[in-house]
């Protein structure tokens, strides 16, 4: 991918525990490139691609007020009809209503430039919403299943066929806004978004069924085996959102990036006689960044770093690239070369 502008400038051999400092781009490409011949063959260099998160603003705002609109509408409703298949739904999507409004905030701040405190910027809170939003979810649930338990064994009267209608709207509303974020599929905070709104909508069908059954056979229990089915759903939906969110807050390499075959495709590169140091790990939901030494004598000309940097790109998605190149001396080996060293 084309730079914009590169540069060379000097910069003190350092390896702060495979976290370089470095300005993070935001809305642009830039190429940023640095090198500076150390003892010991060293050079750093450092390029950076960046693809700005999309932007999803009008997705947000629309999905934010129909499903505000909605749990509004099942509460009432819910209460009326004496439905707790209606309230855990409506419980469920004002998660989702939360959730929604912390992914929208946490894609707007992603869109921040970094400053002299936040040098990667502030993409990093699309992680902590992602984080966020599962752990509210759970804990939501987890007080549906109780309470659907207890009238599973005391069934309450239910007014079904109202049941079935605000049901049938809710699966309007989320399958709807669930399609404004389908696009989004590639970063973690819009996909959770996604999920949840599809989770919604799917908890609605079977919401809607119950109320059908119901009407048809008078079975009051099958309200509390609703609720118990949105509680395995949300669960489910959830547990993968958090599993994943948690992988990123920890530093994990980003789910769809193979780091052997990053290792073996730096390690192909012409010139390029070993690997090691080599670290992966997630700015933002949608930001990836490497840092790596190749031993490779003579280091890298300009057409060598960029040739690397739009590699790594193209192939892997990894956005941010720094670069140390040593000569391979063996009198003076490097002290990170070893897999178990940081």
């Amino acid at each position: 991918m084309p730079q914009d502008h590169a540069h060379d400038h000097a910069k003190p051999h350092a390896h702060p525990q495979g976290h370089p400092q470095g300005p993070s781009h935001h809305g642009r490409h830039h190429g940023d490139d640095h090198a500076d011949q150390h003892h010991g063959g060293h050079h750093h260099t450092h390029v950076g691609h960046v693809h700005a998160p999309a932007d999803f603003g009008r997705a947000f705002i629309l999905g934010i007020g129909l499903n505000s609109a909605l749990v509004a509408a099942q509460v009432v409703f819910g209460l009326i009809a004496g439905s707790l298949a209606l309230m855990a739904d409506a419980g469920h999507n004002l998660g989702d209503v939360f959730g929604l409004i912390m992914a929208w905030r946490a894609a707007a701040m992603a869109k921040r430039p970094p400053n002299a405190r936040h040098t990667w910027g502030y993409g990093r809170g699309s992680i902590l919403a992602a984080l966020t939003n599962g752990v509210i979810l759970l804990v939501g649930v987890g007080a549906i299943g109780l309470e659907a338990i207890h009238r599973l064994l005391a069934p309450q009267p239910v007014e079904a066929g109202l049941v079935v209608w605000v049901a049938a709207a809710g699966i309007l509303i989320s399958g709807g806004t669930a399609l404004l974020f389908m696009r989004g599929h590639h970063d973690l905070n819009i996909r959770g978004a996604f999920l949840h709104m599809v989770g919604d909508a799917a908890v609605s069908v079977a919401v809607v069924l119950a109320g059908v059954l119901i009407l048809f056979t008078g079975w009051l229990w099958l309200d509390s085996v609703a609720s118990l089915l949105v509680v395995a759903v949300i669960t489910w939906g959830t547990w993968g959102l958090l599993r994943s969110s948690i992988a990123l807050a920890m530093d994990a390499v980003p789910p769809g990036i193979d780091i052997h075959a990053v290792e073996a495709w730096l390690a192909a590169r012409p010139g390029v006689q070993s690997v090691h140091d080599l670290h992966i790990w997630p700015i933002s939901t949608t930001e990836t960044a490497l840092t790596v030494h190749l031993v490779r004598p003579g280091g890298l000309s300009d057409q060598d770093r960029i040739g690397i940097a739009d590699g790594l790109h193209r192939e892997f998605l990894i956005g941010h690239v720094t670069l140390q190149t040593e000569d391979g001396d063996t009198d003076h080996p490097c002290a990170l070369a070893p897999a178990d060293v940081i």
